[in-house]
C-alpha cells in the first residue's frame, strides 16, 4: 500500500511578525480615525481656498497674510449667515411641520388611516429644528476639531509651494515628482468639485427662494434651503424637495400649486442646461449612481459627516486609481 503523504504547513516567524504589525497598524488607523478625518477635511478646505490665496499672493501680499485674510472673510460670511438664517429657519421649520396636517386636510385626498400614519411621521420629524440646532451647537462647541481642521488647512496652504521639496526629502527625488503630480491632480479635482457643488447649491437655493417668495408661498426659507441641500443628491433630490412646496401651494389654491410645480420644473431645467454645464464643467465627473451609493454608505458609516465627505473620498479614490494604479506604476 502506498503511504498517504502528509503536507506540513510551516509559518515563518516573519509572516507572524508581519501579520501582527499589520493588525496593529489597522488598529492604530482606527484609533486615530478622527485625526485622519480632520486631515482629509483640511485637505478639501485647502483645495477650495488655494486659488483665492494664489490670486492674492500674485498681488505681492505675503502668503501667510493672504491665508489669514481668506480665513477672516470665510469665517465672517459663515458667522453672519448662521446668525441671520438659523433662528428664522428653525422658527419657520417648526411652524411648517406643525402646519402639515392642516395642509393635508385642506387637500382632502388622504383617508383617516393615512392621516394617522402621516401624523406619526410628522411627530418624529417635528424634532428636526431642535436636532438641527443641536448639530450646529455641537459642531461649534467641539472647538478642538474645528480649530484642528483650520490649523491643518492653514499649514497645508502655507507650505503649498514647498510641497515638492518636502516630498523629495521624504521619498527621494524620482518618487517625489510622481507623488507631487498625483496630489496636485487630486487637489484640483477636489477643489473643482467642492467649489462647483457649493455654487450649484447656492444657485438652486437662491432661485428657489426668489421664486417661492414672489409666488407668496409660506415658509419660503426652509423650503428653498431644503432644495439647495438636496441638490447634492442627483435625480431624486430636486423631486423630493419639490413635494412639500407643492403640497403647501395646492392647499392654498390649485393655480398656485401648478405655478409652484412649474417653478421647480423651470429651476430643474435651468440646472440641467445652464447651471451644471457652466458651474461643474471642471468637476471630477462622479456619476449619479456612484454619488447615490457613496452618500448612502457615508451616511451609514459616519452619519451626516460621513455623507458630507463621501464624494470627496470617492474623488480621491478615483484619482488614485486612474493616475496611479491604472498606469501600472508601483
Amino acid at each position: 500500500m502506498n503511504e498517504r503523504k502528509t503536507e506540513k504547513i510551516e509559518i515563518s516567524y516573519r509572516t507572524i511578525i508581519f501579520t501582527v504589525l499589520f493588525l496593529v497598524a489597522l488598529w492604530f488607523l482606527y484609533y486615530i480615525k478622527d485625526i485622519i478625518l480632520q486631515l482629509f477635511v483640511a485637505l478639501v478646505l485647502m483645495s477650495i481656498l488655494n486659488p483665492t490665496v494664489e490670486s492674492l499672493t500674485k498681488h505681492k501680499i505675503p502668503r501667510a497674510l493672504s491665508i489669514l485674510l481668506v480665513y477672516l472673510v470665510m469665517l465672517s460670511i459663515l458667522g453672519v449667515t448662521i446668525a441671520a438664517l438659523v433662528p428664522t429657519l428653525i422658527n419657520q421649520t417648526t411652524k411648517f411641520v406643525g402646519s402639515i396636517p392642516k395642509y393635508l386636510d385642506n387637500l382632502g385626498i388622504f383617508g383617516t388611516y393615512t392621516e394617522q400614519v402621516i401624523g406619526q411621521a410628522i411627530a418624529q420629524v417635528g424634532a428636526f429644528p431642535s436636532q438641527l440646532a443641536k448639530v450646529i451647537v455641537s459642531l461649534f462647541s467641539n472647538v478642538f476639531s474645528v480649530v484642528a481642521v483650520l490649523i491643518f488647512s492653514f499649514y497645508l496652504l502655507l507650505s503649498r509651494e514647498k510641497l515638492e521639496h518636502q516630498y523629495e526629502y521624504l521619498f527621494g527625488k524620482e518618487r517625489s515628482v510622481e507623488i507631487h503630480r498625483i496630489l496636485i491632480r487630486m487637489e484640483g479635482k477636489l477643489g473643482n468639485w467642492a467649489r462647483g457643488q457649493l455654487a450649484l447649491m447656492f444657485l438652486v437655493w437662491s432661485s428657489t427662494y426668489i421664486g417661492l417668495f414672489l409666488l407668496g408661498i409660506p415658509f419660503a426659507l426652509p423650503l428653498s434651503i431644503l432644495a439647495g441641500l438636496l441638490e447634492i443628491i442627483p435625480i431624486i433630490g430636486p423631486f423630493i424637495s419639490a413635494v412639500p412646496a407643492v403640497i403647501v401651494a395646492l392647499s392654498i389654491s390649485p393655480i398656485l400649486g401648478i405655478a409652484t410645480t412649474s417653478l421647480y420644473f423651470l429651476i430643474q431645467q435651468l440646472e440641467n442646461y445652464i447651471f451644471v454645464p457652466k458651474v461643474m464643467e471642471k468637476s471630477a465627473g462622479v456619476t449619479p449612481m456612484v454619488t447615490l451609493i457613496a452618500l448612502a454608505v457615508g451616511l451609514k458609516v459616519s452619519g451626516v459627516v460621513g455623507a458630507l465627505i463621501s464624494i470627496p473620498v470617492v474623488i480621491t479614490i478615483k484619482v488614485l486609481f486612474k493616475e496611479y494604479l491604472l498606469s501600472g506604476k508601483k
